[in-house]
């Protein structure tokens, strides 16, 4: 058995004026979430490492998350936040980029107001800055998102970019496409990679079965391929609807009659060889 790697997690200290995306309905969020909490259930899993994900749109949050893994050595990476619409965003890179286990940007383009930011106000040229920065960058989508998503990836064919939570599709009401259909239109550039992850909440909460997945998981497998994909629990937003293990086990099952090294891409050496991590 490889190194298993849990390509998606975050942490965090709660105060609510930070996090305004927990809401009320995600009341169990609503508390600490930090490394000491974390390290247990990786290690009833086989999970030897994890990348730390930006939850907050401030630097102070890459601060915080490359802090965290000066101290704890499963954190192999992190994607922090810059704002790359900001006139001094090559400072911001400069700033954090040299950190050795600073790997990625993310925006929470998601729970933007307008579905094309990433089109607009300096978007792209900051985008266009992070390969001189050997950083890569996460799309954190809704399926109607893809098309966009789709025109910016491919003008940045050396960008290396990764697909977080199989852009959240609607598995709770079982619809499929556009998502489907859009999803294997950006598969087709080499440079986008795809995390499993994300994927419980999209669901029916707590009740949901394996069955469910298995629709959704076929399409980026058939499309991605082994080569491309990542598992991440998306932990602890994650627990809003399934327990870590539980998380766990929908990807492993799924890829239950894999050859094991096949296994160990999807687990850990994909995730390794995206972020190069140590």
């Amino acid at each position: 058995m490889g190194i298993g790697i849990d390509s998606h997690q975050h942490f965090w200290l709660y105060e609510a004026h930070e996090y305004p995306w927990i809401d009320d309905a995600k009341d169990a969020l609503k508390l600490d979430y930090m490394p000491a909490d974390l390290a247990p259930l990786m290690a009833a899993n086989g999970i030897d490492g994890t990348v730390a994900v930006q939850a907050r749109q401030n630097p102070r949050e890459t601060e915080f998350l490359l802090e965290l893994a000066d101290r704890n050595d499963f954190i192999r990476g992190v994607v922090g936040w810059v704002d790359l619409r900001a006139d001094d965003v090559e400072a911001q890179l400069e700033r954090f980029a040299p950190h050795p286990r600073m790997v990625g940007v993310r925006h929470i383009v998601h729970d933007e107001v307008d579905d094309r930011f990433m089109l607009g106000g300096g978007f792209l040229d900051g985008l266009a800055l992070l390969n001189q920065y050997k950083l890569t960058y996460d799309l954190l989508l809704y399926p109607r998102h893809l098309r966009v998503a789709i025109d910016v990836v491919k003008r940045f064919p050396d960008q290396p970019f990764v697909l977080d939570h199989i852009a959240k599709p609607f598995i709770k009401d079982g619809i499929l496409e556009p998502w489907a259909s859009e999803i294997r239109e950006l598969a087709t550039y080499e440079n986008v990679w795809c995390k499993v992850s994300g994927m419980v909440t999209e669901a029916a909460w707590k009740t949901w079965t394996r069955e469910d997945y298995a629709p959704y998981l076929d399409v980026v497998f058939d499309c991605f391929g082994i080569d491309r994909l990542m598992f991440g629990s998306d932990w602890p937003v994650c627990t809003l609807s399934g327990s870590y293990g539980e998380v766990v086990g929908i990807v492993r099952d799924y890829i239950d009659e894999l050859s094991d090294e096949d296994k160990d891409r999807v687990m850990g050496a994909n995730a390794r060889a995206f972020y190069g991590l140590p």
